[in-house]
């Protein structure tokens, strides 16, 4: 399904990859749905059997369902499968009457097809804004991303940390080096398939080490390179010139995206320094304006990542769930809304930056 974006994540490499890969397919509970509509407007779809890699947690939602004797799935997501990062849902979409349009399609699809409903997950700010203007469920959630305001390099972002935050991170990045570990960021075209294979052992050993597999599999990770080698950043540890670990990003021409990573043993801090500080300092040399590291994570808030709103939208064809889920979705926001002004009080930037 083509895109009209440079966002990776509801590319046509980025999707072709997922279903050639069969990680997106009706076995695995994700079943591609994509929806054109007129010809114009393009939007990602799945139908889903369960609700795992979706980052918008519903479970309490199918439980209600359960007890009263309906079911709750199969349902229909619009999203960038396993990826809780925001960007465009609608591809084509030009206003709140393409959403509109969209929204029929769906509910229409939802009737035919006896699903429970739909689900939009991390839509795109303008989006939300279309959105924000129709009948539908909103849940609020918090992340954490890091913002460039113009900085030099990476001290000069560090000159607006409180002094004992800022000695913080420089002994955890110190660390690093005392352990006798090397770091190597290399865009695509400087990905090997030495470094691929390696990251690859690396990222399946952390899901073992949790006891299952990751969602992800090798076929993929090597679609993705062949197709999307322009929008890939890769950080490779080293210790005696030996790989031990790595975190691959991507990016588009503002934002840089941390996704996965993986090791075989642990370091003392490597993680912060492979996941989050390259990643800072590759945003800074090339100018991007924003860092997406990923869900949850307060650890990331001693590191200069701030509090950012995310969004999902959602309709139930079933009223009496509908009024429900709204009332779940107003308490929802309101815990959200006061988290968010407590993580915002222990950010690590001087008073006079806050």
């Amino acid at each position: 399904m083509p895109g009209t974006t440079d966002n990776p994540f509801v590319s046509d490499g980025f999707l072709t990859a997922l279903e050639s890969s069969v990680v997106c397919h009706r076995e695995t509970g994700w079943q591609p749905n994509h929806l054109l509509i007129d010809d114009r407007l393009r939007v990602p779809a799945y139908l889903k059997s369960h609700s795992w890699g979706e980052y918008v947690f519903d479970w309490a939602w199918a439980n209600a369902y359960e007890q009263y004797g309906l079911s709750y799935y199969p349902k229909m997501v619009i999203a960038a499968p396993y990826t809780p990062s925001m960007g465009p849902r609608f591809l084509g979409a030009r206003g709140v009457e393409d959403i509109n349009a969209i929204m029929t399609t769906c509910k229409n699809l939802v009737i035919a097809e006896r699903l429970s409903g739909f689900h939009i997950l991390f839509p795109s700010v303008q989006e939300q804004r279309w959105l924000d203007q129709l009948p539908l469920l909103k849940r609020t959630d918090v992340q954490f991303h890091w913002k460039n305001r113009d900085y030099r390099d990476f001290d000069d972002f560090l000159d607006t940390f409180s002094s004992r935050k800022r000695k913080n991170v420089k002994k955890e990045r110190q660390s690093i080096s005392l352990q006798g570990l090397q770091l190597q960021t290399l865009e695509g075209k400087d990905i090997t398939e030495s470094h691929w294979n390696a990251f690859y052992q690396f990222y399946h050993a952390t899901y073992l080490k949790r006891g299952r597999q990751g969602y992800l599999n090798k076929a993929f990770f090597d679609d993705v390179l062949a197709n999307m080698r322009t929008q890939l950043v890769l950080t490779v540890a080293y210790q005696a010139s030996k790989p031990v670990a790595a975190a691959l990003f991507f990016k588009d021409e503002h934002t840089l995206y941390g996704r996965y990573w993986g090791c075989f043993d642990e370091f003392n801090n490597l993680h912060f320094e492979a996941c989050y500080y390259q990643g800072i300092e590759y945003c800074i040399r090339n100018k991007l304006d924003r860092f997406d590291p990923g869900t949850q994570g307060e650890h990331k808030i001693a590191r200069g990542f701030e509090p950012t709103y995310t969004h999902s939208y959602h309709w139930l064809s079933h009223p009496q769930f509908f009024e429900a889920a709204r009332r779940f979705c107003d308490d929802e926001a309101k815990m959200s809304r006061q988290y968010y002004l407590d993580v915002q009080a222990n950010l690590p930037f001087k008073q006079s930056d806050t």
